[in-house]
């Protein structure tokens, strides 16, 4: 991590979506000092769990990161490839919080709201020199040859995860278990304790 503070920008699709792709990685970021903020499109109105609940778990989950958060205001399971607004958008908050790093969904996704949601931030983010993109259980061909090493984290990470009780509760995509497992895993292959995986989408190395 950089030792100069930057401004972090995670953008996710539904709640606990950017939590379960890289909230080792931005527990990491608050930890160095950097202002993180988190963008979720939607309130998550087609899984388990009422819109109002939904809203707190994640309100609760960001203050648990130590970041900010925003709404998208889009309707879950509706977000378009070919949605201007969500370009607009996704650009509007770059340069509002002025992200240094952005991290994003992968665009290899079974979600049709991720893949949305991963191209539109790929073109809303054209001018960061730092753009990521990151897993989720809906990930297919996820191959990721940048690693964060999240060992310190991963305690932040999951407690961040268990806020999003009617997920934890409901959903076979959000196992605490199972994050964990990833976790080791991801760090099997990058050769630390524990990790989350990225492709990066630009990345700029200061030397």
């Amino acid at each position: 991590m950089s030792t100069t503070p930057r401004s972090v920008l995670a953008v996710g699709s539904h709640p606990d979506d950017i939590e379960l792709g890289c909230g080792g990685t931005l527990a990491r970021h608050t930890a160095s000092g950097d202002r993180v903020t988190m963008l979720v499109i939607t309130h998550g109105q087609s899984g388990p769990g009422d819109v109002g609940r939904r809203i707190s778990e994640q309100e609760e989950a960001a203050a648990t990161l130590g970041a900010d958060l925003v709404w998208g205001d889009l309707r879950d399971g509706e977000v378009s490839n070919h949605e201007l607004e969500l370009v607009h958008l996704i650009e509007s908050v770059i340069r509002s919080v002025g992200a240094d790093v952005v991290y994003t969904h992968g665009v290899d996704d079974t979600h049709q709201d991720h893949r949305a949601v991963a191209l539109a931030t790929l073109g809303a983010a054209r001018h960061c020199r730092q753009v990521l993109t990151y897993e989720s259980p809906s990930s297919f061909g996820f191959r990721p040859h940048l690693f964060v090493d999240i060992t310190s984290a991963l305690d932040k990470k999951t407690t961040a995860l268990g806020c999003h009780r009617s997920q934890v509760a409901d959903s076979r995509m959000v196992d605490l278990d199972v994050v964990r497992d990833q976790a080791g895993y991801r760090g099997f292959q990058s050769r630390i304790g524990c990790a989350e995986g990225f492709v990066p989408h630009r990345m700029v190395l200061e030397v």
